[in-house]
C-alpha cells in the first residue's frame, strides 16, 4: 500500500517536470497520458485498500523540538475524493486541446503539478504535510487563472490568492500550535490531544483558525466573493478542477480536522453555538447563492454562484453530526464535482464556438447542436437533483440530516429545502433560454465574431455540433452520474465506520516526547 501511494504522487510529479521541457506539440499528449496513468494507479489503490486504512511513515523529520513525519494513508472517505481528482484531470486536460494554444508546456506542467498537490491533500496523514499540500494548491491555480484566463484574469488570480492565502495563514497558526502543544503532527494523535488536553479557550481559538482557511476554500458565505470571478475568468479546465476538486479541499478539511479537533468532545459537541452559527451560514449561503444565480446573465457565473448554494448543503449535512447528514455531505462532495465540473465543460464547448456566455445572446441551441443540448439538459437535471440521477440522494440526505439532527433541527432543514426549489428555478430557467426557443447566436466570422442575431439564411455558417473527442469527454461523467444516482450505496455503505470515528470522542493518547537530539549529540562526543 505504501509504495502505491508514493507512486500515485510520483507519477504526476515526474510528468509535470518532463512536460515543462519537452517540445510544445508533444506536451498535451504527454499530459493526457500521465493523467490517465495516475488514474490507473488511483484505481489500484482503491481496489486493493478500500475500507482498510494504512499509514506509511518512512522517516521522521525534526522541526525544532517537534517531530513531523511523512505519513500517507487512505480510508473509504479519502479514496473516493482521490478517485474524483484522478478521474476529472484527464477529462480537463483533454478539454484543453483546442482552447490552449499558447505556452502549452507551462500550462500542462502546471496542471500536472496541481494534480500532485490535490492528491497529496487526500493521502496526507500528518497535519503539517496536509497543510503544505493544501496551501501549495494555490500556486498552480494562480498561474492557470492568471496566464490563460479571461480579460480580468490577473485581478481574479490575485483575489483568489489573497483570499485563500489569508485564511491559510490563520490555519497555519492553529496547525503549529497543535503540533507544538502535542509534540506530534500525527493527525490521530493531534485529535486525541485536542479533545482531551486542550482547554476550552485554546480549542475555541484553534477551531476558529481551522475554520478560517477551510471556510474560504469551500467557500462558505460570506467569504465566497473570490469564487464567481475566479470561475468566470479561469480557462475551462481550470473551472472544472476548481469546482470539481479544489472546493472539496475545504469541505474535506472541515470534515477531517475542524470537526474532530474543534467541535467534538466527550459531551458530544464542544461548542453548540458555533455549530448553530455555521449552520445558519450554510442556510444563508444556500438561499443567497440561489437568488444571485437566478439573476446572472453569464452562464458560467450562474453556475459559479450555484456552487456557493450547493456547498452550503454539503457543509450543513456535515455539521448535522449524524449518520444521514454526514454520509450525504461526503456524497455531495463527489456528486457536485461531477455535475458542476460537467456543466463547466459544456459551457466551455459553447464558448469555443460562439465566444460568448451571455444568456441574452444565446437561444435555441438545440436546433443547431442537439448532442450538446442533450448533455446540457442532462447535467442540468443532475445538478438540480432529479430523482434517479446522482444529485438527488446527496441533496435529500443532507436536508434530512439537518431535519433530524439534535444540533440543528427543523428550521435549518426547512430553509435549506427552499434552496432546492430555487435551484430548480434558476437552472431550468437558464436551460430553457439557452437550449430552447428560437435560434439566436452571435454571428461567427472567419476574422472574428460579431454580436448580431443570426438570421435563418446564415445558419449554414454556424459552428457544428460537438465532435467525438468532446463526446468522449462528457460520456464518462454522464455514466458516473447515472451509476451514482441508481447505486449511491457504492459510496455511502463503506464510509459509515470512518464517519462514526470522526464524530466519536477518542481516548487520550500518551503525549509524544521530543527526541533528545542535543543529549544524543553530547553522548556521541563523550
Amino acid at each position: 500500500m505504501s509504495i502505491w501511494l508514493l507512486i500515485l504522487l510520483a507519477v504526476p510529479l515526474a510528468g509535470a517536470i518532463i512536460a515543462a521541457f519537452i517540445p510544445a506539440p508533444l506536451s498535451r499528449g504527454w499530459a493526457l497520458f500521465v493523467s490517465v496513468a495516475t488514474f490507473g494507479v488511483a484505481l489500484i489503490v482503491a481496489f486493493t485498500q478500500y475500507g482498510h486504512p494504512h499509514d506509511f511513515a518512512p522517516e521522521s523529520l525534526q522541526l525544532g523540538t517537534v517531530g513531523a513525519g511523512i505519513s500517507l494513508g487512505v480510508d473509504s472517505i479519502s479514496i473516493w475524493l482521490l478517485l474524483l481528482t484522478a478521474f476529472l484531470m484527464p477529462l480537463a486536460i483533454a478539454a484543453s486541446f483546442d482552447a490552449i494554444q499558447e505556452r502549452q508546456r507551462e500550462y500542462y506542467a502546471w496542471m500536472l503539478s496541481l494534480l500532485v498537490v490535490m492528491l497529496g491533500v487526500f493521502v496526507a496523514r500528518d497535519l503539517l504535510l496536509f497543510y503544505v499540500f493544501f496551501e501549495l494548491t494555490l500556486v498552480p491555480m494562480f498561474f492557470i487563472i492568471g496566464i490563460w484566463g479571461g480579460p480580468e484574469r490577473r485581478y481574479a488570480a490575485g483575489k483568489f490568492f489573497l483570499f485563500t492565502f489569508t485564511g491559510g495563514v490563520l490555519t497555519l497558526a492553529a496547525t503549529l500550535y497543535l503540533g507544538m502543544s502535542s509534540h506530534s503532527f500525527d493527525i490521530p494523535h493531534v485529535v486525541a490531544f485536542a479533545q482531551n488536553s486542550l482547554s476550552s479557550t485554546a480549542r475555541w481559538w484553534v477551531v476558529l483558525g481551522l475554520l478560517a482557511g477551510f471556510a474560504v476554500k469551500t467557500p462558505l458565505f460570506p467569504v465566497h466573493t473570490w469564487l464567481p470571478l475566479a470561475h468566470t475568468e479561469a480557462p475551462t479546465a481550470g473551472s472544472v478542477i476548481l469546482a470539481g476538486v479544489l472546493l472539496k479541499l475545504g469541505t474535506y478539511g472541515l470534515l477531517r480536522l475542524a470537526l474532530p479537533i474543534g467541535l467534538i468532545d466527550a459531551g458530544g459537541v464542544a461548542f453548540p453555538s458555533l455549530i448553530h452559527f455555521i449552520g445558519w451560514l450554510c442556510v444563508i449561503g444556500v438561499i443567497y447563492g440561489a437568488l444571485v444565480a437566478w439573476v446572472q446573465q453569464d452562464i458560467k457565473k450562474l453556475v459559479a454562484y450555484s456552487s456557493v448554494s450547493h456547498l452550503g448543503f454539503c457543509v450543513l449535512g456535515m455539521v448535522a453530526l449524524n449518520d444521514i447528514g454526514m454520509q450525504g455531505s461526503v456524497l455531495y462532495m463527489i456528486n457536485h464535482g461531477l455535475s458542476t465540473g460537467a456543466m463547466f465543460l459544456v459551457i466551455g464547448m459553447i464558448y469555443e464556438r460562439y465566444h460568448t456566455r451571455d444568456i441574452n445572446q444565446l437561444s435555441g441551441l438545440a436546433r443547431r447542436m442537439p448532442v450538446l443540448a442533450f448533455f446540457f439538459i442532462f447535467f442540468t437535471l443532475s445538478s438540480i437533483g432529479l430523482p434517479g440521477l446522482n444529485g438527488f440522494v446527496s441533496e435529500f440526505l443532507t436536508i434530512l440530516g439537518a431535519f433530524t439532527s439534535k444540533n440543528l433541527g427543523i428550521p435549518f432543514g426547512a430553509t435549506a429545502a427552499l434552496g432546492v426549489i430555487l435551484g430548480a428555478v434558476y437552472m431550468l430557467h437558464m436551460a430553457a433560454r439557452v437550449i430552447f426557443g428560437p435560434l439566436k447566436v452571435p454571428v461567427v466570422e472567419a476574422h472574428g465574431h460579431g454580436t448580431a442575431e443570426a438570421p435563418d439564411q446564415q445558419h449554414h455558417a454556424l459552428p457544428v455540433d460537438i465532435g467525438r473527442r468532446e463526446i468522449g469527454i462528457l460520456v464518462p461523467i454522464a455514466l458516473a452520474v447515472v451509476i451514482l444516482g441508481v447505486k449511491p450505496g457504492l459510496i455511502t455503505d463503506g464510509m459509515r465506520g470512518p464517519l462514526e470515528a470522526i464524530r466519536t470522542p477518542v481516548a487520550a493518547m500518551p503525549v509524544a516526547q521530543p527526541a533528545p537530539v542535543a543529549m544524543a549529540v553530547q553522548q556521541h562526543h563523550d
